[in-house]
């Protein structure tokens, strides 16, 4: 059994000047849109979890009077 290897060409470094070429070519959020859609994710977050929240407590009370009689 013989194993063929091939030959890698240029630097072994090659791919970090690959990745710098790559994220030159990407557009970037500005400072103030980055912080808008920081405080809407966290907005929503927090009343997801709030909903959330309340959908269990009211489940957990559901339960807690139909399966345990409390």
């Amino acid at each position: 059994m013989t194993y063929r290897t091939t030959k890698r060409g240029g630097s072994r470094f090659k791919i970090f000047g690959e990745v710098i070429a790559e994220l030159k070519k990407v557009v970037w959020l500005s400072r103030r849109e980055a912080a808008f859609l920081t405080l809407l994710v966290l907005i929503v977050s927090v009343i997801a979890g709030l909903a959330l929240g309340g959908l269990d407590i009211g489940f957990a009370e559901f339960a807690g009077k139909f399966f345990l009689g409390r």
